[in-house]
């Protein structure tokens, strides 16, 4: 019995770029990703810089105030009248348009007030009746006399 040596077939050049092509991709959402911080970056140091009194902010815990006075490394802002918090700038999240507040406040305090409809006019679908059951604490005399099951396990 001859046992014969065939040299297997090489698929060529292409083994080194199926290689490198993961490694490729990976470094280019790490590039990608690290673009996209630098820019979300940038454009918060530019709101930052451009605050000045009478801007209406809102922080990234949400809090929402008009700017008094800005300093080195803090913003005061006005919550409500007269009262003042003091926030580090990079706790400011965004500047809010001066009419664009006015008009959420309208529309929150529009969906607020109550209808108008009489009473009659309002369409009402009747409830059925249903069952009840007594609970035994309630000290009703036509009140179950079941025990009820315990809430948790006993020792």
């Amino acid at each position: 019995m001859e046992l014969l040596a065939v040299p297997m077939a090489s698929s060529g050049g292409g083994s080194g770029f199926t290689l490198l092509l993961p490694l490729i991709l990976i470094v280019g959402m790490i590039w990608f990703m690290s673009r996209t911080q630098r820019k979300q970056r940038q454009k918060q140091a530019d709101t930052v810089a451009a605050l000045s009194p009478g801007t209406k902010v809102v922080t990234t815990s949400g809090m929402v105030g008009v700017v008094e006075e800005v300093d080195d490394e803090y913003v005061t802002l006005e919550i409500s009248d007269g009262i003042l918090v003091q926030f580090v700038k990079a706790a400011v999240g965004r500047v809010l348009p001066d009419d664009a507040g006015d008009d959420e406040l309208t529309a929150d305090a529009a969906a607020d007030e109550p209808s108008e409809a009489p009473v009659e006019d309002r369409v009402t679908d009747e409830v059925p009746e249903r069952d009840t059951v007594d609970v035994p604490e309630t000290g009703d005399p036509k009140a179950q006399d079941k025990k009820l099951p315990p809430t948790h396990t006993e020792n």
